[in-house]
């Protein structure tokens, strides 16, 4: 397999489920984007996030992508594993880091 084509397997909170595998590169890019974006907002709303990881990513890996779906299920596996959360009670969905990045 080609260092293009690896992939990552990405958890769901909601679910429960680990069985999505996605494309290494494009998860890692938008990992960073949505971590940096939420770090420096302090909180983000999720309806802003998709335009956060589209500014923040080469536009090239968004050719034959959605950027909207990778950005929904990278978030999503965030969550799972513990490193961003839903903000309480928040209409429309807020965002933040559960704490300090390394």
């Amino acid at each position: 397999m080609a260092e293009s084509d690896e992939r990552v397997t990405v958890k769901n909170p909601n679910t429960g489920r680990d069985d999505t595998r996605i494309l290494r590169r494009i998860y890692e890019p938008v990992r960073e984007a949505i971590l940096q974006a939420i770090e420096e907002a302090g909180e983000l709303a999720f309806k802003d996030l998709r335009d956060e990881v589209e500014r923040r990513t080469p536009a090239s890996i968004w050719e034959k992508s959605s950027v909207g779906w990778y950005t929904t299920t990278v978030k999503l596996d965030l969550e799972a594993r513990g490193l961003i959360e839903r903000i309480p009670r928040s209409k429309p969905q807020r965002l933040r880091l559960t704490g300090p990045r390394d």
